[in-house]
């Protein structure tokens, strides 16, 4: 027997110094800081978070990554330009924070990851929906969302 895995929790990131590291992404990201100190800072996306852990002895990423998704992958694109943050070649909208952490962007209505609505409400963003390929991918598994037939009475 094995455990199911669900999701991810959580990411933590190292990074060289956290007050940094929070302006660094709160330039581009709404989120909600629940928690710091000199040594860690822990950022809310509703109800995963990423976990910042100072380190002076950082060393870049090769291929590692993390991705987030957003709901305008074109704004923090932009944003990021305006930032002066170098972005990474390729198919992906990819760049390395100021630690050198890489970071690969992604628009939540492309892909199968799924918010609970009710989260989404809370995060006031139960406007966004899922594209036809990200619902057909989510069939495929047998994981997309079932339509209530039964009327309430």
């Amino acid at each position: 027997m094995k455990a199911y895995a669900i999701g991810i929790n959580h990411v933590a990131l190292e990074v060289g110094n956290i007050e940094e590291a929070l302006k660094f992404y709160g330039d581009f990201l709404n989120f909600e800081v629940h928690e710091k100190n000199e040594m860690q800072a822990f950022i809310y996306f509703g109800d995963q978070f990423i976990n910042f852990i100072k380190n002076d002895n950082r060393q870049p990423d090769q291929k590692r990554h993390f991705g987030i998704a957003v709901d305008n992958k074109e704004l923090a694109k932009q944003t990021l330009e305006h930032m002066g943050v170098k972005l990474l070649g390729g198919p992906f909208l990819d760049f390395l924070d100021p630690w050198g952490n890489r970071v690969e962007i992604t628009t939540y209505s492309n892909i199968q990851y799924t918010k609970a609505d009710h989260v989404l409400q809370g995060m006031e963003l139960g406007h966004l929906r899922k594209t036809e390929q990200a619902l057909a991918e989510l069939n495929a598994k047998g994981l997309g969302p079932q339509k209530n037939n039964v009327e309430n009475s």
